[in-house]
């Protein structure tokens, strides 16, 4: 009987996890660089900053994941230290009203949202649709795993051995809040650990004693979970969960210092266990912003302090990975072309890193910050001549037909990327410093052309490296009429941008021609990398050889 209840409650705490990533991954593709774009602006002060943070947390479902987010503005220089906490503060109310709101009794919307959400991921193939359908299905799931938890926790409740585990939880505070810690870290979601907590409240006579430390453990492994994940990166981005990890266990332990001294009026919030939970959870992070938010500028000198280091020996300290072209497998071409296709990606997403700061660096790039990303062009151009010299030594042996012409088509896409790098670099960037060094700026509804336009290459070139990978047929297809949509978007935005000089609006005349170089170098870069799915299409005979109708 306990192995069967045990089965259950893994099984639903499993669906839970994979139902949350489904939600988060559904709004990052959908609108991961808006998504990004709101963390980015959060240096505008810290009430805003929190909120952004709240709102991002919300729609991700994940404070970790705005955590990271965060840590990679931290990282480029766009976010401070002091900023960065603010964001932190927020995403863990946000995260805290997404756990509000999964609370309620919502099991009557789950056939809805499969029926509308299963359709529009499956019939529709607009991106954005598509997408949505899987935030739908996602949301559902989560549901379904908050019954499923339900009832694979109620057998607890008459079992012989939970009055022992509640005593003894109930008898040590700060063991359990320990415990608490070590469950969201295990889980790497406060949002599972706290509906967990919140279901044996409810279903197995957890008494509150017990489950308000756990939650507040919860909220302090959270917090762990994002300096583990951030581990890697360098300091600026490192200080960002630390500092929020400050935050939470002082927080926790003050507060259950408090409840221990003052006991908590919980019947007055709700009169079911599991409400209780989930609202103690969010008045903790509420109280949290608003007694931290002011103090987060001498925090985050104290973090600066605790963690200063010499910029040279922590550019040292980054980890910089191996070139993936292996000279000992040159002469195996099945191995050495998957080899070049590694490196390839790797080219790809320098190139992508380097493409996703651009509408930022535009509209208040510093020169310092700019030349430093223009340095990855250089990494990139030597990847470039690396692969080509790899494959030139592969063809001199003996190769099909097949892996001859897979050879061309990595040397072909590694000229593509090293193109859309050079546009981004000499293009795109060099633009940047003529705006700043002249102090204009695109008018909003400018910017709000050039961001869509931005947002939509940067998905394609995502799934134009999955395809690298991959070589899926569909989204091959899908990558190909991207095209076709952003030939739209640009003619849109052309005729947007002579009727705005139409009506002499002072910024357009200002920023034509850096408008119309942005709109076209955006339109070539998403071109170079939509160019992978050519050779697999036409392999599969569903490329059409002109789009010229036959003269009469």
């Amino acid at each position: 009987m306990a192995i069967l209840v045990l089965i259950q409650m893994l099984g639903a705490v499993m669906l839970l996890l994979f139902a949350v990533r489904m939600v988060r991954t559904g709004f990052e593709r959908a609108s991961g660089p808006s998504l990004r774009r709101v963390i980015g602006k959060a240096a505008a002060g810290r009430v805003s900053g929190a909120a952004s943070g709240a709102g991002v947390a919300v729609l991700l479902q994940s404070a970790t994941a705005v955590a990271m987010l965060a840590a990679g503005f931290a990282s480029s220089g766009f976010l401070s230290t002091a900023a960065g906490l603010a964001v932190l503060l927020g995403a863990d109310l946000g995260s805290a009203l997404v756990v509000q709101f999964l609370s309620f009794d919502l099991n009557w919307l789950v056939p809805l949202l499969l029926a509308v959400g299963a359709w529009m991921f499956l019939k529709i193939d607009a991106r954005k649709v598509k997408q949505t359908g899987r935030i739908l299905i996602g949301i559902a799931l989560v549901l379904i795993s908050l019954e499923m938890i339900g009832e694979s926790t109620a057998p607890l409740k008459e079992s012989p051995f939970m009055p022992q585990i509640a005593g003894l939880l109930s008898d040590d505070a700060v063991t359990t809040l320990l415990v608490g810690a070590l469950l969201a870290f295990l889980l790497h979601s406060s949002v599972a650990a706290v509906l967990m907590i919140a279901a044996f409240a409810q279903n197995a006579g957890l008494p509150m004693s017990a489950a308000v430390p756990l939650l507040l453990g919860a909220n302090v492994g959270a917090g762990a979970v994002a300096i583990w994940l951030t581990r890697g990166l360098d300091l600026n981005a490192r200080r960002l969960p630390v500092g929020n990890f400050v935050f939470r266990t002082a927080g926790a332990f003050a507060a259950l210092g408090i409840v221990t001294v003052i006991p908590l009026p919980l019947d007055q919030l709700s009169k079911e266990p599991a409400q209780q939970v989930v609202a103690v959870h969010l008045l903790f992070n509420l109280a949290l912003v608003l007694v931290c938010l002011p103090v987060v500028g001498p925090v985050a000198r104290c973090v600066d302090l605790m963690m200063s280091s010499n910029r040279k020996s922590d550019e040292a300290a980054r980890v910089v990975p191996p070139s993936a072209l292996d000279n000992r497998v040159v002469h195996v071409p099945r191995l050495a072309l998957a080899s070049a296709t590694r490196e390839l990606l790797r080219m790809g997403e320098l190139v992508e890193t380097m493409a996703s700061p651009v509408m930022m660096m535009l509209e208040r790039g510093d020169p310092q910050e700019i030349q430093r990303l223009q340095e990855l062009d250089r990494e990139v151009n030597k990847i470039h001549s690396e692969i080509k010299l790899y494959v030139a030594a592969l063809n001199r042996g003996e190769l099909n037909d097949e892996e001859a012409e897979r050879s061309m088509q990595l040397v072909s896409f590694a000229v593509n990327i090293e193109r859309a790098g050079d546009l981004v670099s000499k293009n795109l960037f060099e633009r940047a410093l003529d705006l700043q060094k002249n102090g204009i700026h695109f008018s909003a509804e400018g910017k709000r052309e050039l961001e869509d336009m931005h947002d939509r290459v940067l998905a394609n070139m995502r799934l134009a490296l999955n395809v690298l990978v991959s070589g899926d047929v569909e989204s091959a297809r899908e990558l190909i009429a991207e095209k076709d949509r952003m030939r739209a978007m640009e003619r849109t935005s052309h005729d947007r941008h002579l009727d705005r000089l139409k009506t002499n609006t002072l910024e357009s005349m200002e920023t034509s021609n850096a408008h119309m170089e942005v709109v076209r170098s955006l339109k070539e870069i998403n071109s170079l990398f939509a160019a992978v799915a050519v050779p697999i299409l036409a392999r599969e005979g569903q490329l059409r050889e002109t789009r010229l109708v036959p003269a009469e």
